[in-house]
């Protein structure tokens, strides 16, 4: 997903100065103007303009799209004279996909004694089975709602309290449960409890037929026609024994319908919601059974992370990596909209696979760092960030001497601006690099993320680097835009998400300005450069969620 449009009202927040360091200071080490100057805006639209090209049919995984951008990737690569990312001498780390497409338009039954209510497919509710399995259903399984389906013993938090889910269909809300205290989940800032990942891995763990999520919008940080878009084929790593252990169906409702359901079962939405938000909920069967069958086509693809390496110069050093990475897939061919079926993703992601090349040229020019320096472009985030999850779990490089991770999903194309948005900003040292890059780029600061409740640091591919422990990096575009009033950022973003975001017009646009593509693109390229030869590794902060799983790594 594009990471400009997940945020709004960065102006309410405060920025951080950014402040230089000394001359022993790792993060203030002399950056070659070179590098600096190989990443323009030529170099930047070139790729975006293949990238985006209707030639490429969106850049779907397993499609004849994959190929071409494949082939494209590794070209570059190439060209540049970096050397192949896997051992086996090869620029490609296979991941094995499953594509798994409802061919029917099911629908949804809620049924409470005699009245049965019908929920139509897409409208209504969105479903899917990640079971290898020509079909998957749900025939009268009891409803049961758990609040948020949180269970986090830290906190003193249990949503389940020993309910007995088998068979049965949870009914969940989004996100966190809206806690006052800022000793609990973070206070604002969502944690990992309150991504949509968590609560169908909740279901899996405990055994439920089905997970069914209400969708509210403020609360997902995206309308329910971003939902509707898991309609088409749905790709999941090829796992047999986690495939068919997950729940036999998942998805998501509307409000309306979950009001609806409620109503049904002689229960207020409203005031259940709010007992979900205190360590005192527990479980509350509706007395309302839910059946769907989905029919499924099925199909195994062999996708790929696209992986190119620049080996370090310093013979003590050169077996520490520090990793680029930046997703090529986006969605194919679909629904037609306005005439047109091509989701051609050039600002989602087909600009931060011009990042990713453009940085790797710029390493190309120069003498190499001390560390080695990998550049990846990983398939199927758009799907679940698959491909990151892939290479995280089957590293071709030991995760315990990988330093740092820094990820570009999408690059500013509306010009420069004084700020950048830093997601999960004081995670890490990385910030420290971060502020230093962004003063030398005439006095820039560092925002923090003015909607932390939203999650956004979990969204993307570095999060998978996080969570085996690897220092993760991830910025958004900024908000102040250099020359235009204190809307512009504002307004762009709204009319990115009302006409462009996951639909076919995301496409080149006439009016684009990749000055702030540039600008951005040099801040990641001095952060990574500074990693790359700095004399110690960037650590988590203390009291990051990672910090632990970290430091188990590094003693093995």
């Amino acid at each position: 997903m594009l990471n400009f449009i997940r945020r709004s009202s960065f102006l309410a927040a405060a920025a951080i100065v950014a402040c230089g360091g000394g001359d022993s200071d790792p993060t203030s080490a002399k950056i070659p103007g070179e590098g600096i100057a190989a990443i323009d805006t030529a170099m930047l639209m070139h790729h975006i303009a293949v990238l985006a090209s209707d030639s490429l049919m969106g850049r779907a995984p397993g499609t004849p799209g994959e190929e071409k951008t494949s082939a494209y990737v590794e070209a570059q690569f190439s060209g540049m004279g970096l050397k192949p990312g896997n051992p086996d001498g090869t620029y490609i780390q296979k991941v094995p996909l499953v594509g798994i497409t409802v061919t029917n338009s099911p629908t949804m039954t809620f049924a409470k004694g005699g009245t049965r209510t019908s929920l139509q497919w897409r409208d209504d509710f969105v479903a899917w089975t990640k079971h290898v399995s020509p079909s998957a259903s749900l025939r009268n399984s009891e409803l049961v709602f758990v609040g948020y389906g949180v269970e986090a013993p830290e906190f003193g938090w249990d949503d389940f309290k020993g309910v007995d889910l088998k068979g049965k269909t949870m009914v969940v809300l989004v996100n966190d449960p809206p806690v006052v205290d800022t000793a609990v989940f973070g206070g604002a800032r969502m944690t990992y409890y309150g991504r949509w990942t968590y609560k169908y891995d909740q279901g899996m763990k405990h055994k439920a037929a089905g997970v069914l999520i209400v969708h509210e919008t403020k609360e997902a940080g995206y309308p329910f026609a971003v939902v509707q878009g898991k309609t088409a084929e749905q790709f999941d790593l090829v796992t047999p024994d986690k495939n068919m252990a997950r729940s036999d169906v998942e998805g998501w409702i509307t409000l309306d319908q979950a009001k609806a359901l409620f109503k049904l079962a002689r229960q207020d939405f409203d005031s259940l919601k709010a007992k979900a938000a205190t360590k005192e909920f527990a479980p509350v069967p509706l007395g309302v059974t839910a059946s769907v069958t989905l029919h499924n086509k099925l199909r195994t693809v062999e996708s790929r992370n696209i992986i190119a390496k620049l080996e370090g110069s310093d013979p003590q050093l050169k077996n520490e990596y520090v990793i680029f990475d930046s997703h090529w897939d986006h969605f194919g061919i679909g629904e037609k909209i306005n005439g047109d079926s091509i989701y051609n993703g050039a600002s989602d992601n087909a600009t931060g696979v011009a990042g990713l090349l453009s940085i790797a040229k710029a390493f190309s020019l120069l003498a190499p760092p001390k560390r080695t320096v990998l550049f990846i472009s990983v398939t199927a985030e758009e799907q679940g960030l698959l491909g990151s999850q892939y290479y995280a779990t089957n590293p071709l490089y030991p995760i315990n001497k990988t330093v740092a991770d820094i990820n570009m999903d999408g690059l500013n194309t509306w010009g420069k601006t004084s700020d950048i948005v830093v997601m999960g900003y004081g995670a890490s040292d990385l910030d420290d690099y971060a502020r230093v890059a962004a003063q030398e780029q005439g006095g820039r600061v560092l925002r923090p993320d003015a909607e932390p409740e939203k999650g956004y640091y979990y969204r993307s591919d570095h999060f998978n680097f996080a969570k085996v422990g690897v220092p993760a990096f991830y910025a958004g575009s900024g908000i102040t835009f250099v020359g235009k009033d204190s809307t512009y950022g504002m307004q762009k973003r709204a009319e990115y998400v009302a006409n462009d975001y996951h639909k076919p017009s995301d496409d080149i646009k006439a009016g684009w300005d990749l000055s702030g593509a540039v600008q951005d693109a040099q801040f990641y390229y001095m952060i990574g450069y500074r990693v790359a030869n700095a004399p110690k590794w960037p650590e988590w902060k203390p009291g990051n969620e990672f910090r632990a799983v970290r430091e188990a790594s590094l003693k093995k």
